[in-house]
């Protein structure tokens, strides 16, 4: 068994470590190999990585010549992993840690439930009793997804295997022969709600998405991205959210846009209040990107 575990790096130099250390540690059998994609980092993370790792047949770095977004980057690692020969992909955010254990219960769970894609159970990494994602659910009339236990002290109540619909991309274990069924992530996203679409997707071919309770990891949230109070995220939210309904929606598309409307004028009115105009900004040049067809890396937030 040939696992590849593909991290993404934008600026993370202070994070990469501890995640890659972290995956070295973890017990498997599995033959393991680590493929850094750096999205042209301009805080020397590259250099440290190749002191650190360049003699290491375990870890990869592969230098991207700009910064393509997190899918782009994302699919380039697949790719590499492909050519590696990989039985499984485990797309994984630098800035978390696994446990010890988490690799050999994605594995098991994967064993259990064949051509399914996996998610562990996900804490924060300032407190690690406390869930940030134990899988996710859909709501059936918009579409809106979201973590189930998000900020719940952990008292074992997600700890049954069970389905789920949504899975994070801040980790996803991939069969091979899933991602040759239902292709790798949507690159127009750059940012935000590829794995929503992905898991839409996944779903709509009848691939199973497992939530694995065994498998824990920590996750430093919001480190990549300066947090979703930013024009940034307000930007890719406002156009990935769309574009990923109109994909995936169907007949509820209209409805999803009414319940759309409402959600961002009261975040935009809220933001208003309290002096945070660039946010609004932000969220009515995502809408505009999207109705003129401006996917990929925005102009104003790269």
């Amino acid at each position: 068994m040939k696992l590849a575990v593909v991290l993404v790096n934008y600026n993370g130099k202070k994070y990469n470590e501890a995640c890659i250390e972290s995956v070295r540690a973890g017990k498997t059998d599995a033959q393991v190999r680590i493929f850094v994609v750096d999205n042209a980092s301009q805080d020397g993370s590259v250099q440290v990585l190749r002191e650190r790792y360049g003699e290491e047949e375990s870890v990869e770095v592969k230098e991207l010549s700009d910064n393509y977004g997190f899918s782009h980057a994302n699919n380039v690692g697949i790719r590499l992993a492909g050519e590696w020969g990989a039985d499984a992909v485990l797309l994984l955010n630098n800035d978390t840690e696994i446990g010890e254990t988490m690799l050999q219960e994605l594995l098991a769970c994967a064993d259990r439930h064949p051509g399914s894609m996996i998610v562990p159970k996900i804490y924060y990494s300032d407190d690690r009793l406390r869930i940030w994602s134990a899988g996710g659910r859909v709501s059936p009339v918009v579409g809106k997804v979201a973590h189930i236990g998000l900020d719940e002290e952990d008292r074992g109540q997600y700890d049954e295997e069970r389905r789920t619909f949504f899975a994070t991309g801040c980790c996803l274990f991939i069969p091979m022969q899933v991602i040759e069924q239902a292709g790798a992530l949507d690159e127009r996203f750059f940012l935000y709600y590829e794995d929503t679409e992905y898991s839409f997707r996944l779903q709509k071919q009848g691939i199973a998405i497992w939530y694995c309770p065994q498998a824990v990891m920590y996750h430093k949230v919001g480190a990549s991205t300066r947090g979703a109070d930013s024009a940034l995220c307000a930007y890719y939210i406002a156009r990935n959210w769309l574009l990923c309904s109109r994909l995936q929606l169907g007949r509820r598309y209209p409805v999803f846009l009414l319940y759309y409307v409402i959600n961002r004028a009261i975040c935009c009115l809220l933001w208003l209040l309290r002096g945070k105009g660039a946010l609004v900004r932000a969220t009515w040049l995502g809408v505009r990107d999207f109705h003129r067809g401006r996917f990929g890396r925005s102009a104003y937030y790269g």
